[in-house]
């Protein structure tokens, strides 16, 4: 499917024309030019896009700079907006209000303040402004009245670059007293610019969490740089990299793994090879630090913009070419759901109707739980009663009670379901809105807020589910598990502290001095029939944006169109006052599913992130922003390990 995108795009050039995939240019005076005073002009926010400067210049171009009010919306704003609304429109003057989306309760008395702005009791050189995120409460008259624009971050290195240089001169390239290392430095930080941007396009596997990364970041590193290489003999890279990666950009990092990645980003930019004619920024040498003409050196750079290809690959990020694949895959999969959304509930497949394929599916979930059940708690607690020697034991307990919770919902809504479809019980909201999640196989929100993280569609999670239960059922009835299979947890981290426990408690050690070592087995899990003196053996993990090589016992490159692939048996070695190593390992990332993003829990863990394992990696180490080794090349290809993957 990853082919689906590309092929939509062709499907629209050849019927439609190839100006419906091309966005046109911004061009706000066109945009006012069919505003009026009861014509708002809106701007619809993107990730990665701010108006805000480009307004302000508009409005100084039109003499109306002095004549602005703006007001960023939030709690208690808003009887100053409307005072300013209504001294606007007596004045002639333009009204500037931000973020309409963070105060959507004020919403309404916005739609109805427009609604009383009329041509005859205006001034006519009154205009209203606003912007905002797309949002379902906006009101839909100010929409249909009013003037939308976007304007969407520039797609591609290429663009991105070109974006950055379009308004500068060689006079604006010629400041400071070090004018040829700003020129260096300059085009290696727009190049950076264009890095962080385009890495949203890959989703998790380059950002944790899609940053919001704009030109008014660019523009007050560019000021910094100007300033601090006129102040210093020698470029103070060091100062560079700190107020670059960790404050003007880093300022909006709110991931700590991500605060990893945008350090290793901006080294590659930020050095002393960057001042050599060059000096690559990719592994292919496409994109490097060019020799500029010294009467000429704006031109020099925007032809040598110009001639980079429109399209960029991963490689340039240090990511895989199946990084393409996942990122299409992506989207390929966001048009599927949106298009079985608008799937309607009569219509029919293969002779069933939509309530009969809800219905069948129902009856295979239930009749699967049926031969399952319930955990008998109390029965299990006594089997493995709570000892001092066996932490093990209270982790079954405590993953009984979560999944029974689960299974507990789930016969009470099957049924009921089933009943409601026949008309024999009223059809509440929450049953027809788990009979439409069914319909589309996707998980019901009654099920999925009492289960685990899971990206799963509902036929998978459904098999899923029952091998977890399955676990347990295996565990209670043979004893504990020789090999560990981590994805069967509910809540891996109380197994994780439990197996620490043990040996905390066996060597008589305090718990907060014991941590683990990574130790990569070559046999087969099923080969062990003996679990280890301490610790624990573990499975079930899954590595994105490399693979295991045993042969050379190491992390390696992904195989093409190997998008996940199964890592080896790990045993977690329990070690007292454990040393870190100073090299040969990457600090893999674990997490629970492949969306890597997670909040807090209440009990003081991620959603999602589980631990940081160590995993052995050839090459040149790299001391992370902690001050541990690490590797750069699988930080920069955004290399993860998971418990669970969407199929």
């Amino acid at each position: 499917i990853d082919k689906l995108p590309e092929s939509i795009l062709t499907f629209v050039v050849k019927k439609q024309g190839q100006k419906y995939v091309e966005p046109p240019p911004f061009n706000l005076p066109a945009c006012f030019a069919d505003s009026g005073v009861v014509t708002p002009l809106i701007f619809i926010l993107t990730k990665g896009s701010d108006p805000t400067k480009e307004f302000y210049q508009f409005a100084h171009e039109m003499r109306f700079d002095k004549k602005v009010k703006g007001l960023s919306l939030g709690q208690g704003q808003g009887p100053k907006a409307t005072k300013m609304i209504e001294e606007a429109t007596q004045k002639g003057t333009w009204v500037y209000l931000q973020n309409c989306h963070l105060y959507i309760s004020w919403l309404n008395i916005l739609e109805t303040i427009t609604e009383d702005i009329t041509v005859d009791k205006t001034h006519k050189d009154f205009r209203l402004w606003l912007t905002s995120m797309p949002c379902p409460q906006f009101p839909v008259s100010i929409l249909q009245n009013g003037v939308k624009m976007t304007n969407e971050p520039p797609k591609g290195m290429k663009a991105n670059l070109t974006n950055a240089y379009f308004k500068l001169n060689n006079d604006l390239l010629n400041v400071t007293n070090k004018p040829d290392k700003y020129k260096k430095l300059l085009f290696a930080l727009s190049f950076f610019h264009s890095c962080v941007q385009e890495r949203r396009k890959f989703g998790p596997l380059g950002w944790n969490i899609p940053y919001e990364f704009n030109n008014t970041d660019l523009d007050i590193s560019k000021e910094q740089l100007s300033l601090f290489l006129n102040e210093y003999e020698e470029v103070p890279f060091r100062v560079l990299i700190m107020l670059t990666s960790y404050i003007n950009y880093g300022g909006r990092v709110t991931d700590y793994i991500d605060l990893r990645t945008i350090d290793v980003i901006i080294k590659g930019f930020y050095n002393p090879g960057v001042l050599e004619d060059g000096y690559k920024f990719d592994p292919d040498g496409i994109y490097y630090s060019i020799g500029f003409d010294e009467s000429n050196p704006h031109q020099s750079y925007v032809e040598y913009i110009d001639s980079l290809p429109l399209t960029t690959g991963p490689g340039v990020h240090g990511m895989h070419e199946n990084a393409n694949i996942s990122c299409a895959n992506r989207e390929a999969s966001a048009i599927f759901d949106t298009i079985l959304s608008l799937q309607s509930r009569d219509s029919s497949k293969g002779g069933m109707s939509i309530e009969d394929i809800i219905c069948h599916q129902a009856e295979v979930i239930e009749a699967d739980l049926e031969k399952r059940g319930l955990f008998d708690t109390e029965a299990v607690s006594m089997q493995y009663p709570v000892v001092y020697n066996q932490s093990m034991n209270t982790v079954l307990i405590q993953e009984c009670i979560r999944y029974n919770k689960l299974v507990a919902e789930m016969e009470k809504t099957l049924p009921t379901l089933q009943k409601a479809l026949k008309g024999l019980v009223v059809m509440s909201s929450d049953l027809d809105a788990m009979g439409k999640s069914i319909a589309v196989n996707q998980v019901p929100g009654v099920w999925a807020s009492k289960a685990y993280p899971s990206m799963k569609p509902l036929a998978s999670w459904s098999d899923d589910l029952m091998a977890r239960l399955d676990m347990i059922i295996d565990w209670i009835e043979h004893g504990i598990p020789v090999v560990f299979w981590i994805s069967g947890f509910y809540f891996p981290q109380s197994f994780l502290t439990g197996s620490r426990q043990n040996y905390a408690r066996k060597k008589q050690f305090a718990i907060d001095t014991v941590d683990f070592d990574f130790v990569v087995k070559k046999e087969n899990w099923q080969e062990i029939k003996e679990g280890p003196e301490d610790g624990v053996y573990i499975r079930g993990l899954y590595l994105e944006g490399a693979r295991w090589n045993p042969d050379i016992e190491s992390i390696d490159d992904s195989r093409p169109k190997q998008l996940y692939t199964e890592m080896a048996m790990i045993h977690l070695l329990p070690v007292k006052d454990r040393k870190k190593p100073e090299g040969g390992v990457y600090l893999t990332p674990c997490y629970k599913i492949l969306s890597r993003r997670g909040v807090l829990a209440t009990t003081g863990h991620s959603t999602n992130f589980i631990m940081w394992m160590e995993l052995p990696a050839k090459g040149e180490t790299f001391i992370n922003f902690e001050g541990n080794a690490d590797n750069e090349k699988w930080i920069k290809a955004g290399v993860g390990l998971f418990t669970s993957l969407t199929y």
